[in-house]
């Protein structure tokens, strides 16, 4: 019987999904790891890193967006810090200018098997592919404003949010 709890505890504590990360990581960029503007390669195999309950945030480390901060947020969670390769999204050296700081825009949330749109105002500049960060448009008779959030520009005038 003791040996039964051991194999349902062990399978009860696997390791955190490194390939899930990888795939979030490219999201979040917007390109491939190995790719410019994309993660400079996958997360290290070696990792062995608990679960995650509560969810991964991810956010650029510093102003170059030259590496993801990939947090857990459990209590006792994690924290890694992926390279990305130079020259990719956010840089500015990904094409003509699609989108231009101020401009109007609308913001696509999409999710499985849904699209839901709403009006925008765009926060930086660039190019389609990048990821810029863009706020909703103010609503009249709301004191609070609306949270900024990031976006990955399709076309100009349209940007989108991929919910997980």
């Amino acid at each position: 019987m003791s040996v039964s709890l051991f194999l349902l505890a062990s399978v009860a504590a696997p390791f955190a999904d490194l390939d899930a990360i990888d795939r979030q990581v490219a999201s979040f960029t917007g390109a491939s790891a190995g790719e410019m503007g994309g993660a400079a390669t996958p997360v290290d195999r070696r990792l062995r890193l608990q679960p995650c309950r509560s969810g991964l945030a991810l956010s650029w480390r510093t102003q170059a967006q030259d590496s993801v901060v990939v947090q857990c947020g459990d209590p006792s969670g994690w924290r890694l810090f992926v390279p990305v390769r130079s020259g990719g999204a956010g840089s500015g050296q990904g094409g003509p200018v699609a989108v231009a700081r101020g401009d109007a825009v609308a913001i696509a949330v999409m999710g499985d098997g849904f699209t839901v749109s709403q009006p925008g105002e765009a926060m930086e500049s660039g190019p389609v592919g990048g990821w810029i960060r863009v706020r909703p448009a103010a609503v009249p008779g709301r004191a609070v404003r609306a949270e900024v959030m990031r976006a990955r520009i399709e076309r100009p005038g349209l940007v989108s949010v991929a919910l997980p």
